[in-house]
């Protein structure tokens, strides 16, 4: 992929976070019943929907994905992870698995990225319903690292806070962190309120829904950034036709000390 000086320097990059509910397009309410079988069996649209995602997400220099399929019946037992990097043109990715149903279905975050990380670790989120994860990687050199977190939260409310409260252990340390993902709760929740007291991170929009993606009225998808880092641009990519939630893309400015 063509670079600018910028990017070469590692001043400037391009994140993306996409909750892809593992290529299934979802353009109505009534297709939740409607279409979920196709959470389960393949269907004919299923790699014609991710080369579009694949179109939408190049360009960027590192994408988190949620809902993303390891490899299973649904899947036609294909790692989507890895079929988006390939496709997108990703020098580097990474799944975590966070639950295993075997052939039927293999849940997993995703890493895209075209820089590559000095350090990945997957931690398993704390809650009463396992089969939650968030994906730590450190890009750049060990004095000033890039720390990117990528999650996928619970449904439920005290899940939630638990496991940005655990996440936030993990981050405080670290001087330039972006965490994102899909947060499943609103800018102003308890839970994210208390991320940001307790870490430091923020988000510059407060206004930017993501859900559902026919007809967005709630802000569940998230990119947080540590004060340390610029944002020159945010925004929510028109992609209504690929999934039941929009991406959200962020253009951030990196501290001169950072070099990826």
């Amino acid at each position: 992929m063509p670079r600018t000086s910028d990017h070469a320097a590692g001043n400037t990059i391009k994140l993306l976070s996409y909750n892809i509910q593992v290529g299934i397009a979802t353009h109505r309410p009534h297709h939740y019943v409607t279409r979920s079988w196709r959470h389960i069996l393949p269907h004919g649209r299923h790699f014609h929907n991710l080369d579009q995602i694949a179109d939408l997400v190049k360009g960027y220099d590192i994408v988190g994905l949620q809902e993303v399929d390891a490899g299973s019946l649904r899947s036609s037992f294909v790692n989507q992870t890895e079929y988006l990097a390939e496709q997108g043109k990703f020098k580097y990715w990474y799944h975590q698995m966070n639950r295993n149903i075997g052939h039927i279905a293999r849940h997993s975050n995703g890493l895209l990225s075209q820089y590559g990380p000095q350090e990945i670790i997957e931690h398993k989120l704390p809650g009463r319903v396992p089969g939650r994860g968030a994906i730590v990687a450190r890009f750049g050199n060990s004095e000033q690292p890039l720390v990117v977190v990528l999650l996928h939260l619970a449904l439920s409310a005290r899940a939630r806070m638990q496991q940005l409260m655990y996440i936030g252990e993990v981050v405080k340390e670290y001087q330039h962190v972006v965490l994102m993902g899909d947060m499943n709760c609103q800018p102003h929740s308890n839970e994210l309120s208390a991320l940001r007291e307790k870490t430091g991170l923020h988000a510059p929009i407060d206004d930017l829904v993501t859900y559902p993606s026919w007809k967005p009225n709630r802000k569940l998808d998230h990119i947080l950034v540590s004060d340390s880092i610029k944002i020159s641009k945010v925004s929510v990519l028109a992609a209504a036709k690929f999934s039941d939630h929009l991406p959200i893309s962020m253009e951030v400015v990196l501290p001169k000390g950072v070099h990826l």
